[in-house]
């Protein structure tokens, strides 16, 4: 992979290029879950079982993920539920100084 000098891109640039970056994130996930899953089948396939017999009928996670309680300040797709590790956009905002109620969805 070509290094790219980041020096060169303007804020906006560099805003747009981080929002592009998180999408991009958030697809290799899925793509990587769904390719995980399908292997999982196939695995327990090969033995003669189905993969909701070798996880009790319970192929995702149970309970609820929560509503969304803050969003990102530029791209409104990207929200978290307060729950569990802070993500690096959050972290980020803290450790600017900002206060994190600002983010908090209303």
């Amino acid at each position: 992979m070509a290094k790219i000098d980041l020096n060169e891109f303007s804020r906006t640039e560099l805003i747009s290029l981080r929002k592009d970056v998180e999408k991009a994130l958030t697809q290799v996930d899925k793509r990587e879950r769904e390719a995980a899953r399908k292997a999982a089948e196939d695995a327990a396939k090969q033995y003669g079982f189905s993969l909701s017999e070798l996880t009790g009928g319970k192929t995702k996670k149970t309970g609820s993920k929560g509503a969304p309680q803050f969003r990102h300040p530029e791209n409104s797709d990207v929200t978290w539920t307060g729950r569990g590790r802070r993500p690096e956009w959050v972290k980020e905002w803290v450790e600017a100084g900002k206060d994190l109620e600002e983010l908090r969805i209303k």
